[in-house]
Formats: structure tokens, sequence, C-alpha cells
């Protein structure tokens, strides 16, 4: 959500920075809509005033016995009662607008329409070196366990069942990721619902405009499409102190998504599937650590690939490829030696204020010493990242891992997690 304030002082610089966005004259509406509302408070606290004065005029007539003009009077006031309603209608109204708009590109965001934007920050790994043709991980990878035919008959297209040593390998890969999160930055497991209220989707910015990419349920709730929902919704309303900041979450979850906007892509494999799995994680922290907690973060999703051992590419999206409340994101691109091709497997994102204002997150800033004056209560920054989606970094590993016979080596990051299974092997 954006601040009303800003683009009435600012509106200019509004329109420049949301044009990099492909949005034009953005607060020329924004700011009708703000006029209309603002005039109707105005008529509303008259109007309150005035029945303030009826009232008064009411008692009057009463005790002088003037019944005839106390009902007139009481038929004014009632009248007024309604100006409040006129008032909720421009709020609402105001509030739409502003609720559609994504969020402003940081300065340091390269322009650009779509991903032919992007900048390479850096490149990491070595691309495997293969005596044989890499397959792409659809093919070879229903003989190790993964089981296309049987989710399509129950479930339909974009399922799938990991069976034996497969469901092995995606377990130990989600488990290994919770580890170092946990263990080694510092982030706070939590276990949360996969159901949430729409306040909490439109929190962290999926209404109302992507409705159409998530299940709900018959009784009004949502399937999350990914933990970030429920993690950043932890402060939702609520006034923190600076002391506690920064707050870190981390979660593996199931995800739902409806994939709406997607049709035809990725139809093959586990790249584009409308369950998967993913660790997920969440900063809340004051605005003058965001930057630096964006990197630390970034950091935390690529030690995941670098224990691996897999080839990556770390991104910097241009301003119209960016998520819609993203301020800042990186995305770090994983090699597919089946598609020969970088494919997305994390996205680490810095959103600013923009959903602590949907959410009303704010946090107490400390007095400066020797000060006298209190210091005002601030919006939290707030930021998210996969670290990573577990299905596609099943997909690299088994791809870039691949051996001529069929089989898969098991990375040595996960052999703790694979019961003495070193290598997946084709069933006989």
């Amino acid at each position: 959500m954006h601040d009303i304030r800003y683009i009435r002082e600012n509106p200019e610089a509004f329109d420049a920075a949301l044009k990099r966005r492909g949005i034009d004259h953005a607060s020329t509406l924004i700011l009708k809509a703000d006029t209309l509302h603002r005039a109707v408070l105005g008529a509303v606290q008259q109007a309150q005033a005035d029945s303030n004065a009826i009232a008064k005029q009411i008692g009057k007539a009463m005790a002088q016995g003037d019944h005839e003009t106390a009902n007139r009077l009481k038929a004014e006031a009632q009248a007024l009662k309604n100006a409040p309603l006129a008032s909720d209608q421009t709020e609402k109204e105001l509030g739409e607008l502003l609720s559609g708009l994504p969020n402003l590109p940081a300065p340091e965001v390269p322009d650009g329409a779509d991903e032919s934007g992007n900048v390479v920050v850096q490149t990491r790994g070595t691309i495997p070196a293969f005596d044989f043709t890499p397959k792409e991980h659809a093919d070879f990878g229903p003989a190790l366990g993964l089981d296309f035919e049987s989710a399509q008959i129950v479930s339909g297209a974009r399922f799938a069942y990991l069976r034996g040593q497969m469901a092995r390998l995606s377990r130990a890969l989600g488990q290994f990721m919770l580890d170092v999160q946990t263990t080694e930055f510092g982030f706070q497991e939590v276990a949360p619902p996969l159901l949430v209220r729409d306040e909490a989707a439109f929190g962290t910015g999926q209404l109302p405009k992507f409705a159409d990419d998530l299940f709900k349920t018959t009784d009004g709730r949502w399937l999350i499409p990914t933990a970030e929902v429920s993690l950043t919704n932890l402060v939702r309303e609520k006034l923190l102190s600076e002391t506690e900041l920064p707050l870190r979450f981390t979660a593996l979850t199931p995800c739902f998504r409806m994939e709406a906007g997607a049709a035809g892509r990725d139809t093959r494999g586990l790249i584009r599937q409308h369950q998967f799995d993913k660790v997920e994680l969440v900063s809340i922290t004051t605005p003058d650590q965001s930057e630096a907690e964006h990197e630390r973060m970034t950091t935390a999703a690529e030690t995941i690939l670098d224990r691996l051992e897999l080839p990556y590419r770390r991104m910097l999206l241009c301003a119209g490829d960016m998520g819609f409340t993203a301020r800042k994101t990186y995305d770090l691109e994983v090699w597919l030696p089946g598609q020969q091709a970088y494919r997305e497997i994390s996205s680490c994102s810095n959103c600013g204020d923009f959903q602590a204002r949907r959410m009303n997150a704010r946090y107490r800033p400390i007095a400066e010493k020797g000060s006298a004056a209190k210091p005002k209560n601030e919006f939290v920054h707030t930021l998210n990242a996969s670290a990573l989606a577990v299905g596609r970094a099943l997909v690299a590993v088994l791809e870039n891992y691949q051996q001529a016979d069929g089989g898969v080596v098991v990375p040595d990051a996960l052999l703790p997690y694979m019961g003495g299974l070193t290598k997946l092997m084709p069933a006989s």
C-alpha cells in the first residue's frame, strides 16, 4: 500500500517511479479520489457538529413542550446520521485505487519491461560436463519414483507422486534447508497455518489483484501460495519495539497455486505444479536494516545451492519483472542440464514498508539519548525469500547429478539425511 501523503506531496516522482513498472499517470486518479474523500470528510465533520447542536435544540424544545419542533429536529438529525456512509464509500474507493498499484522500484533497480531487462550480478559453480547427452528429469525421473501418471488419474494435471527413494530425497532436501537456515542464519522455525483469511492475503499483496492465482475453500479461506503469507502476518496489527528487530522466520510448507497465468508453460515435470513444498524465509526489520538484511537473506538462499554444489547465477530483476509487492528483487537461477538453461529456483525480495502498511505493522523506535521528544511509531520493513523451492531443487539435483546408467548420485550435503542411500537407481 502506498502513503497517500507522499503522493500528495510528490505526484511527479510517484508517477515517474510507477512508469518504470508500465503504469502511466497513476497519481491523477488517486488525487482526484483523495480530494473527494477529504471533502466528504469535511462534510461529515460539519454534519457531526450540526447534529450536536440539533441535539441541544431538541432537548430545549422537549422541555418547552414544543413537540412539533422537536419532531422536525429529530428528522434533521436522522438525515445527518447518514453522512458517514458517504465517507465510508469514498474511503473504500480510494483504498481500492491504492491497493491495486504495485510497489515503487528502488532507485538501483534497472529499467526494463520484462525478464530481458534483468541483470546478471554473479555466476557461481561449475556446469557439469557429461560423457552422454543429459536428459530432462521428466524423462528419467519416473524410473526413480517420480509418478505423474497416478497423479493425473487422482488429481489431474500439474500434480505428482514422489515414491520411495524419490520421496526420501525430497524430504532430505527440505530438512537440509531448514537445518541450515535455523542453525547457521538464525531463522526461527515455524509451523504455520496453511489456510488464511482475506485480511492475511491482502496484507502480503495476494488480494485483491491475484485472487485467480489462489485456491479458495468453501468457508472463504485461502490455501497459502507461499508461507510468506502466514509468516509475514505474524506481525499484523502489532506495535513492536525496535529492540525486538530484526525478526527472522522460516517454514517448510506445502504451497498451492492455480497457475492461472501460466497456461501452456512447463507442462512437463515438476517445474510448475499446483502443489509443491518450499522453505520460505521472512524477515521483519527497521527501515535502516532492510538493505543489509536483503543481502544476508539472499546469501542464506545461495548457501543451499553452494552446499549442494549446483551451478547458479544471481539476477537483479528489472522494474518490469519484479513481483507486485517488491521494491527490489534478486532471483537465483539454477542450471538445468536437461534444458540447457538457467531456471528460477529462488526469489529474494525487499518489500520496504509496502506490506507493513497493508497489515498495519509498526515498531516503536528507541528514543535518542538526551532527547525529550518521543519518537514517532514507524512502519516496519518486510522481506521474503525462497530458500529454496524443494521441487525445483529436486529437479536441479536430478539433472545435475544424473548418470549414464539412469541413476542419480546423492550430493554429499544430503547424505546425513538419506539413511545410507548414496545413489538413486532405476527400478529393475
